[in-house]
């Protein structure tokens, strides 16, 4: 590993962790040159999601996208960024655990609703009112008597 302060290329290893998710690897390092320490992360590298829009366009699946449509349905709601940013990362995962990489895009957003729906049903309704695409009161007031 590279030292990010004088560019030797050889380090050792003082301290290793593993993230909660057991995804990610902490290393705290120590450069043999100079001696400073400095922290890298490892995480396996996995092909990427694709997902397939409404439309049969293809994209890859991006964890920010999400999270701000999940932060913009949770405006002035209980709903934290912790909150968002765990209901992503269990997305992710499910996803993940399919037989496939290309992922629909309407199965993307129930995933992300479905958790939404345990902890906030107004921000539900809002993140369901944008992914489900109501067009009329009556679709709208439909999904509420589900809820209640």
């Amino acid at each position: 590993m590279k030292c990010p302060f004088c560019s030797y290329q050889e380090s050792k290893v003082l301290e290793t962790r593993l993230s909660e998710d057991l995804e990610t690897t902490r290393r705290r390092r120590e450069c043999i040159h100079c001696t400073k320490r400095f922290t890298t992360y490892e995480r396996v590298e996995r092909s990427p999601l694709i997902v397939v829009k409404k439309d049969g366009r293809r994209e890859q699946f991006d964890f920010e996208k999400l999270s701000r449509g999940l932060q913009k349905a949770t405006e002035r709601t209980r709903v934290s960024a912790d909150d968002i940013e765990e209901i992503v990362n269990q997305v992710e995962q499910e996803l993940r655990a399919q037989a496939t990489t290309e992922i629909p895009s309407i199965l993307i957003g129930e995933h992300a609703a479905q958790h939404l729906k345990k902890i906030d049903k107004v921000a539900y309704i809002r993140f369901a009112s944008v992914f489900k695409q109501f067009v009329d009161v009556e679709e709208f007031e439909k999904e509420l008597r589900k809820l209640l």
